[in-house]
């Protein structure tokens, strides 16, 4: 055999084994049961007192939705500094983007949303927390025109509600389907009430099995500003027990990137959610 084949035939040894290795590198990791994403939105002082404390001691990760709408420049009794956010950050955790105003996403704000996203991210640099890669849909609205000016803006993951499948008032949603929910439109399983209880987290968290993943929305723990979303400090302390109790994986809504890695982005972002709703449709026909 003459050495130029010879030589051949071994960079095609090497290619078919770098391919390979890539291909490995990039089939995205099985999702395990009991996997939960923690997030808070609008910027809360107990976040910071409250919130984050527990969950360093439990070894929980976390995503942190920031806006400086509602009296944020002004309330900090009941909204945090930009520098226990940073503070946030330095502990480990995610900060999220959340628009500077709460602004609702519909189509005709959108126009404005790049803005509103430029100012966090702004806000973050300068108190040298990185620009966020994830997003919470204020109000738990979402407009699917929004997803481009998200994508421009380094968005590569976004929390939205429980609707449409789950009427918003009943506080509950869906488990998020890697592959099949969209990236930008992650469901919301469980969103936090004043009238919750451990019941209520534990039929929430359920579904977090057989490749779905359970995501978990909080507001204050208290919320001082918004009572229809309070949840009392030792309601959160007896949830956050109960996961650690057994046995749950928790972490930050960035932490779905090892998940997804590989997995084709959904052509149709609202496919999957016409889907649930025929379903459920069906399931209440007579």
């Amino acid at each position: 055999m003459t050495f130029p084949r010879v030589f051949r035939r071994l960079m095609f040894a090497v290619a078919a084994s770098l391919a390979a290795s890539l291909a490995l590198a990039a089939a995205p990791l099985p999702v395990p049961d009991k996997l939960i994403v923690l997030t808070f939105d609008d910027s809360s002082a107990s976040h910071a007192t409250i919130a984050a404390p527990l969950l360093k001691r439990y070894g929980f990760g976390a995503t942190f939705f920031i806006t400086e709408g509602f009296t944020f420049r002004t309330n900090k009794r009941d909204y945090m500094t930009w520098e226990q956010i940073a503070q946030l950050h330095r502990d480990g955790f995610e900060i999220g983007n959340h628009t500077r105003d709460h602004l609702g996403i519909t189509e005709k704000t959108v126009s404005r949303l790049a803005e509103q996203l430029e100012v966090i991210a702004s806000r973050c640099r300068e108190h040298g927390i990185p620009p966020p890669v994830s997003f919470a849909w204020p109000g738990n609205k979402f407009h699917v025109s929004a997803l481009a000016v998200l994508q421009q803006a380094g968005i590569r993951f976004a929390r939205r509600g429980g609707e449409p499948e789950v009427p918003y008032q009943k506080g509950g949603g869906v488990a998020f389907e890697p592959g099949a929910d969209h990236p930008l439109l992650i469901p919301t399983a469980g969103d936090a009430r004043p009238d919750w209880s451990l019941a209520s987290l534990q039929r929430a968290v359920a579904p977090a099995r057989a490749g779905r993943i359970a995501v978990l929305q909080f507001h204050g723990v208290p919320d001082g500003e918004h009572p229809w979303v309070n949840t009392p400090r030792e309601r959160f302390e007896e949830y956050m027990a109960w996961l650690h109790r057994e046995g749950f994986t928790v972490v930050a809504l960035r932490d779905l990137g090892r998940y997804l890695e590989g997995r084709p982005v959904p052509a149709d972002p609202m496919a999957v959610i016409n889907q649930r709703l025929e379903t459920a449709k069906a399931s209440a026909a007579p």
